[in-house]
Protein backbone atom coordinates (compact mmCIF):
# COMPACT_ATOMS: atom_id res chain seq x y z
CA UNK A 1 0.00 0.00 0.00
CA UNK A 2 1.86 3.19 -0.63
CA UNK A 3 2.24 5.60 1.59
CA UNK A 4 0.45 8.42 1.91
CA UNK A 5 3.17 12.01 1.99
CA UNK A 6 1.80 14.47 3.93
CA UNK A 7 2.71 17.05 6.10
CA UNK A 8 5.50 17.77 3.57
CA UNK A 9 6.93 20.95 2.61
CA UNK A 10 7.97 22.17 -1.21
CA UNK A 11 11.02 23.65 -2.27
CA UNK A 12 11.61 26.02 -5.24
CA UNK A 13 12.64 22.90 -7.72
CA UNK A 14 9.69 20.97 -6.45
CA UNK A 15 7.37 24.10 -8.62
CA UNK A 16 8.44 22.87 -12.10
CA UNK A 17 6.17 21.05 -13.24
CA UNK A 18 6.33 18.13 -16.13
CA UNK A 19 4.18 18.95 -19.29
CA UNK A 20 0.80 16.52 -19.29
CA UNK A 21 0.79 14.19 -21.60
CA UNK A 22 -2.24 14.45 -23.98
CA UNK A 23 -4.42 11.71 -24.82
CA UNK A 24 -4.20 11.65 -28.49
CA UNK A 25 -3.36 9.85 -31.56
CA UNK A 26 -0.06 8.97 -33.45
CA UNK A 27 0.95 7.30 -36.15
CA UNK A 28 4.19 6.28 -36.99
CA UNK A 29 6.07 3.78 -40.31
CA UNK A 30 8.27 1.44 -38.80
CA UNK A 31 11.44 2.18 -40.52
CA UNK A 32 13.46 -0.76 -42.03
CA UNK A 33 16.45 -0.11 -39.96
CA UNK A 34 14.51 -1.39 -37.08
CA UNK A 35 13.68 -4.59 -38.47
CA UNK A 36 13.42 -7.66 -36.38
CA UNK A 37 13.04 -4.99 -33.10
CA UNK A 38 10.02 -5.76 -30.66
CA UNK A 39 7.27 -3.47 -30.77
CA UNK A 40 8.11 -2.11 -27.53
CA UNK A 41 12.08 -1.56 -28.82
CA UNK A 42 10.61 0.32 -31.78
CA UNK A 43 7.98 2.61 -29.51
CA UNK A 44 10.44 3.37 -27.42
CA UNK A 45 12.64 4.21 -30.47
CA UNK A 46 10.54 6.50 -31.79
CA UNK A 47 8.80 7.82 -28.87
CA UNK A 48 11.90 8.66 -26.91
CA UNK A 49 9.75 11.13 -24.48
CA UNK A 50 8.32 7.96 -22.77
CA UNK A 51 9.49 5.65 -21.25
CA UNK A 52 9.37 1.67 -22.63
CA UNK A 53 7.30 0.60 -19.84
CA UNK A 54 4.97 3.19 -20.31
CA UNK A 55 4.55 2.13 -23.64
CA UNK A 56 4.72 -1.43 -23.26
CA UNK A 57 1.30 -0.93 -20.71
CA UNK A 58 -0.32 1.43 -23.54
CA UNK A 59 0.20 -2.23 -26.38
CA UNK A 60 -0.99 -4.51 -23.43
CA UNK A 61 -3.74 -2.68 -22.94
CA UNK A 62 -5.21 -2.32 -26.76
CA UNK A 63 -3.92 1.25 -26.96
CA UNK A 64 -1.70 -0.35 -30.01
CA UNK A 65 -1.96 -1.61 -33.25
CA UNK A 66 -0.07 -2.60 -36.26
CA UNK A 67 -1.69 -1.88 -39.25
CA UNK A 68 -5.03 -1.94 -38.13
CA UNK A 69 -4.62 -5.13 -35.31
CA UNK A 70 -3.44 -4.88 -31.50
CA UNK A 71 -0.34 -6.92 -31.05
CA UNK A 72 1.41 -7.06 -27.56
CA UNK A 73 5.01 -5.37 -26.75
CA UNK A 74 6.91 -8.69 -27.83
CA UNK A 75 5.63 -8.66 -31.86
CA UNK A 76 8.53 -8.68 -33.77
CA UNK A 77 8.08 -5.82 -36.90
CA UNK A 78 10.00 -6.42 -40.18
CA UNK A 79 9.83 -2.68 -41.01
CA UNK A 80 7.19 -0.84 -43.23
CA UNK A 81 4.09 -1.14 -40.89
CA UNK A 82 2.28 1.36 -39.50
CA UNK A 83 1.80 1.97 -35.68
CA UNK A 84 -1.10 3.91 -34.16
CA UNK A 85 -0.55 4.64 -30.68
CA UNK A 86 -3.34 6.23 -28.81
CA UNK A 87 -1.28 8.10 -25.60
CA UNK A 88 -3.76 7.75 -23.34
CA UNK A 89 -3.43 9.37 -20.21
CA UNK A 90 -2.18 7.82 -16.62
CA UNK A 91 -4.67 8.41 -13.57
CA UNK A 92 -2.66 10.38 -12.27
CA UNK A 93 -2.20 12.37 -15.59
CA UNK A 94 -6.17 12.58 -14.93
CA UNK A 95 -5.68 14.21 -11.56
CA UNK A 96 -5.41 17.89 -12.28
CA UNK A 97 -9.44 18.09 -12.78
CA UNK A 98 -11.27 20.86 -11.11
CA UNK A 99 -14.24 18.97 -8.82
CA UNK A 100 -16.77 20.68 -6.49
CA UNK A 101 -15.50 20.33 -3.32
CA UNK A 102 -17.13 22.12 -0.27
CA UNK A 103 -14.07 23.69 1.47
CA UNK A 104 -13.87 26.04 4.78
CA UNK A 105 -11.80 28.92 3.83
CA UNK A 106 -10.44 31.07 6.43
CA UNK A 107 -9.25 33.90 4.32
CA UNK A 108 -8.80 34.63 0.47
CA UNK A 109 -7.39 37.76 -1.15
CA UNK A 110 -5.32 37.81 -4.68
CA UNK A 111 -2.75 36.15 -3.64
CA UNK A 112 -3.35 33.73 -1.30
CA UNK A 113 -6.27 31.34 0.19
CA UNK A 114 -6.34 29.95 4.09
CA UNK A 115 -8.10 26.79 4.52
CA UNK A 116 -9.00 24.90 7.63
CA UNK A 117 -8.53 21.30 6.26
CA UNK A 118 -11.15 17.99 7.83
CA UNK A 119 -9.75 14.88 8.74
CA UNK A 120 -10.41 12.35 5.70
CA UNK A 121 -9.61 14.67 3.07
CA UNK A 122 -6.93 14.29 0.82
CA UNK A 123 -4.30 17.65 0.09
CA UNK A 124 -3.12 16.59 -3.35
CA UNK A 125 -3.68 13.54 -5.73
CA UNK A 126 -1.77 10.33 -5.14
CA UNK A 127 -1.70 6.56 -5.45
CA UNK A 128 -5.27 5.26 -4.05
CA UNK A 129 -6.22 9.40 -4.43
CA UNK A 130 -6.39 10.85 -8.05
CA UNK A 131 -10.00 12.39 -7.51
CA UNK A 132 -11.76 14.14 -4.56
CA UNK A 133 -8.47 16.27 -3.09
CA UNK A 134 -8.32 19.66 -1.54
CA UNK A 135 -6.17 20.30 -4.90
CA UNK A 136 -9.42 19.45 -6.69
CA UNK A 137 -11.36 21.80 -5.03
CA UNK A 138 -8.69 24.59 -5.58
CA UNK A 139 -9.23 24.11 -9.08
CA UNK A 140 -12.91 24.59 -9.40
CA UNK A 141 -13.40 27.66 -6.86
CA UNK A 142 -10.02 29.17 -8.91
CA UNK A 143 -9.62 27.93 -12.13
CA UNK A 144 -6.67 30.17 -13.21
CA UNK A 145 -4.07 28.09 -10.32
CA UNK A 146 -4.30 25.37 -12.86
CA UNK A 147 -1.09 27.18 -14.47
CA UNK A 148 0.27 26.52 -11.25
CA UNK A 149 2.52 23.87 -9.97
CA UNK A 150 0.26 22.09 -7.66
CA UNK A 151 -2.77 24.30 -8.41
CA UNK A 152 -0.85 26.43 -5.83
CA UNK A 153 -0.03 24.27 -2.74
CA UNK A 154 2.94 24.50 -0.95
CA UNK A 155 2.45 22.24 1.95
CA UNK A 156 0.49 19.07 2.93
CA UNK A 157 -1.64 17.26 5.88
CA UNK A 158 -1.83 14.20 6.57
CA UNK A 159 -5.34 12.48 4.93
CA UNK A 160 -6.30 12.24 8.91
CA UNK A 161 -4.65 15.39 10.26
CA UNK A 162 -7.24 18.33 10.67
CA UNK A 163 -6.46 21.99 9.84
CA UNK A 164 -5.37 24.92 8.93
CA UNK A 165 -2.98 25.24 5.60
CA UNK A 166 -1.91 27.60 2.67
CA UNK A 167 -2.38 27.37 -0.96
CA UNK A 168 -0.94 30.26 -3.57
CA UNK A 169 -2.86 32.22 -5.95
CA UNK A 170 -0.20 33.57 -7.92
CA UNK A 171 3.31 32.07 -8.83
CA UNK A 172 4.82 35.26 -6.93
CA UNK A 173 3.03 34.28 -4.14
CA UNK A 174 4.21 30.14 -4.49
CA UNK A 175 7.37 31.31 -4.15
CA UNK A 176 6.93 33.05 -1.52
CA UNK A 177 5.54 30.59 0.33
CA UNK A 178 8.02 28.26 -0.66
CA UNK A 179 10.90 30.05 -0.13
CA UNK A 180 9.08 30.81 3.97
CA UNK A 181 9.36 27.44 4.57
CA UNK A 182 12.42 26.12 3.25
CA UNK A 183 14.16 29.05 5.42
CA UNK A 184 11.67 27.75 8.41
CA UNK A 185 10.10 31.39 9.08
CA UNK A 186 6.56 30.20 8.91
CA UNK A 187 5.36 29.11 12.23
CA UNK A 188 2.94 26.23 12.72
CA UNK A 189 1.24 24.92 15.87
CA UNK A 190 -0.34 21.61 16.50
CA UNK A 191 -2.51 20.12 18.92
CA UNK A 192 -2.12 16.46 19.85
CA UNK A 193 -3.26 13.77 22.08
CA UNK A 194 -0.53 11.32 22.56
CA UNK A 195 -0.68 8.31 24.81
CA UNK A 196 0.85 8.43 28.11
CA UNK A 197 1.98 11.01 30.45
CA UNK A 198 4.14 13.57 29.17
CA UNK A 199 6.59 14.68 32.08
CA UNK A 200 7.69 18.18 30.59
CA UNK A 201 8.42 20.32 27.94
CA UNK A 202 10.95 19.38 25.23
CA UNK A 203 12.33 19.21 22.03
CA UNK A 204 12.82 16.54 19.65
CA UNK A 205 15.68 16.87 17.41
CA UNK A 206 15.96 13.67 15.43
CA UNK A 207 16.52 13.51 11.40
CA UNK A 208 13.70 11.61 9.26
CA UNK A 209 13.62 9.67 6.44
CA UNK A 210 12.22 6.39 4.90
CA UNK A 211 11.57 3.45 7.17
CA UNK A 212 14.55 0.78 6.11
CA UNK A 213 12.26 -1.83 5.97
CA UNK A 214 8.84 -0.89 5.91
CA UNK A 215 8.92 1.63 2.80
CA UNK A 216 5.40 2.82 3.16
CA UNK A 217 6.46 4.10 6.63
CA UNK A 218 8.68 7.15 7.83
CA UNK A 219 10.80 6.84 11.02
CA UNK A 220 14.34 8.05 12.79
CA UNK A 221 17.11 8.12 10.45
CA UNK A 222 20.09 9.40 10.64
CA UNK A 223 21.77 11.88 8.12
CA UNK A 224 24.53 9.96 6.81
CA UNK A 225 21.54 7.08 5.99
CA UNK A 226 19.66 9.61 4.16
CA UNK A 227 17.77 10.99 7.06
CA UNK A 228 16.91 14.60 6.58
CA UNK A 229 17.25 17.25 9.83
CA UNK A 230 13.85 17.92 11.68
CA UNK A 231 12.87 19.26 14.90
CA UNK A 232 9.68 19.59 16.97
CA UNK A 233 9.31 21.34 19.77
CA UNK A 234 6.38 20.07 21.87
CA UNK A 235 4.84 21.34 25.60
CA UNK A 236 2.08 20.00 28.03
CA UNK A 237 -1.04 21.55 27.79
CA UNK A 238 -3.29 19.36 29.81
CA UNK A 239 -2.53 15.83 31.15
CA UNK A 240 -5.61 13.00 32.12
CA UNK A 241 -4.99 9.53 33.72
CA UNK A 242 -3.63 7.88 30.56
CA UNK A 243 -3.32 10.69 28.18
CA UNK A 244 -1.31 13.90 27.79
CA UNK A 245 -2.81 17.09 25.13
CA UNK A 246 0.57 18.80 24.00
CA UNK A 247 1.23 21.64 21.76
CA UNK A 248 3.86 21.07 19.00
CA UNK A 249 5.51 23.53 17.18
CA UNK A 250 7.65 22.72 13.68
CA UNK A 251 10.99 23.97 12.88
CA UNK A 252 10.61 21.34 9.92
CA UNK A 253 8.25 20.06 7.67
CA UNK A 254 9.09 16.84 6.98
CA UNK A 255 6.56 13.53 6.33
CA UNK A 256 4.41 12.28 9.29
CA UNK A 257 6.94 14.60 11.06
CA UNK A 258 4.95 14.96 14.73
CA UNK A 259 3.65 11.59 14.49
CA UNK A 260 7.23 9.74 14.22
CA UNK A 261 8.60 12.10 16.61
CA UNK A 262 6.12 11.54 19.75
CA UNK A 263 6.41 7.90 18.75
CA UNK A 264 10.08 7.93 19.12
CA UNK A 265 10.31 9.16 22.46
CA UNK A 266 7.50 6.71 23.96
CA UNK A 267 3.96 8.91 23.35
CA UNK A 268 2.59 7.76 20.05
CA UNK A 269 -0.63 10.09 18.94
CA UNK A 270 -3.63 8.31 20.16
CA UNK A 271 -5.91 7.00 17.09
CA UNK A 272 -2.36 6.57 14.79
CA UNK A 273 -2.79 3.18 13.28
CA UNK A 274 0.72 3.66 11.62
CA UNK A 275 3.13 4.66 14.24
CA UNK A 276 0.97 4.18 17.45
CA UNK A 277 -0.61 0.49 16.85
CA UNK A 278 -2.56 -1.59 19.25
CA UNK A 279 -3.56 -0.37 23.09
CA UNK A 280 -0.95 -1.24 25.30
CA UNK A 281 -1.55 0.45 28.03
CA UNK A 282 -4.68 2.03 27.89
CA UNK A 283 -8.08 0.87 29.81
CA UNK A 284 -10.40 -1.38 27.89
CA UNK A 285 -13.45 0.78 28.46
CA UNK A 286 -11.51 3.11 26.38
CA UNK A 287 -10.71 1.26 23.33
CA UNK A 288 -13.75 1.20 21.65
CA UNK A 289 -14.05 5.15 21.93
CA UNK A 290 -10.66 5.29 19.73
CA UNK A 291 -11.64 3.10 17.29
CA UNK A 292 -14.53 4.72 16.46
CA UNK A 293 -12.85 7.93 16.46
CA UNK A 294 -11.35 6.04 13.89
CA UNK A 295 -7.97 8.82 12.90
CA UNK A 296 -4.82 10.60 14.42
CA UNK A 297 -5.60 13.14 17.06
CA UNK A 298 -3.65 15.63 15.63
CA UNK A 299 -5.14 19.56 14.59
CA UNK A 300 -2.93 21.84 12.84
CA UNK A 301 -4.18 24.60 14.82
CA UNK A 302 -2.04 27.81 13.79
CA UNK A 303 -0.26 28.42 10.68
CA UNK A 304 1.71 31.98 10.53
CA UNK A 305 3.43 33.71 7.61
CA UNK A 306 4.09 36.63 5.92
CA UNK A 307 2.08 37.60 3.14
CA UNK A 308 3.96 37.46 -0.10
CA UNK A 309 2.16 40.86 -1.28
CA UNK A 310 3.38 43.44 1.68
CA UNK A 311 5.58 41.48 3.98
CA UNK A 312 3.11 41.73 7.16
CA UNK A 313 2.84 38.84 9.21
CA UNK A 314 -0.38 36.93 9.21
CA UNK A 315 -1.55 34.65 11.68
CA UNK A 316 -4.13 32.04 11.38
CA UNK A 317 -5.89 30.04 13.58
CA UNK A 318 -8.22 26.44 13.17
CA UNK A 319 -10.57 25.53 16.03
CA UNK A 320 -9.75 21.91 16.97
CA UNK A 321 -12.62 19.75 15.01
CA UNK A 322 -15.76 18.39 17.10
CA UNK A 323 -14.75 15.05 16.94
CA UNK A 324 -11.65 15.71 18.57
CA UNK A 325 -12.65 17.93 21.15
CA UNK A 326 -15.32 15.12 21.99
CA UNK A 327 -12.15 12.48 22.11
CA UNK A 328 -10.58 15.36 24.77
CA UNK A 329 -13.74 15.53 26.89
CA UNK A 330 -13.70 11.78 27.01
CA UNK A 331 -10.42 11.27 28.17
CA UNK A 332 -10.81 13.78 30.76
CA UNK A 333 -13.82 12.79 32.01
CA UNK A 334 -12.42 9.07 32.25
Amino acid sequence: MPVEIEEEDYSPSDLESPSPVKGETVALKVPIALSGSRLDQVLAEMLPQFSRSRLAALAKAGFVTVDGTPVQPKTKLFGGEEIRATLVPRDEEMAFLPENIVLNVLFEDEAVIVIDKPAGLVVHPGAGNWTGTLLNGLLFRNPSVANLPRAGVVHRLDKETSGVMVAAKTEVAQLSLVRQLQARTVKRIYVALVRGLVPREGVVEKAIGRHPHHRTKMAVVDEDQGGKSAGTHYRVLQRFAHHTLIECRLESGRTHQIRVHMQSIGFPIEGDLVYGPGAAGTPPEMREVFKKFGRQALHARQLTFDHPVDGDSVTFEADIPEDMRELIDFVASS
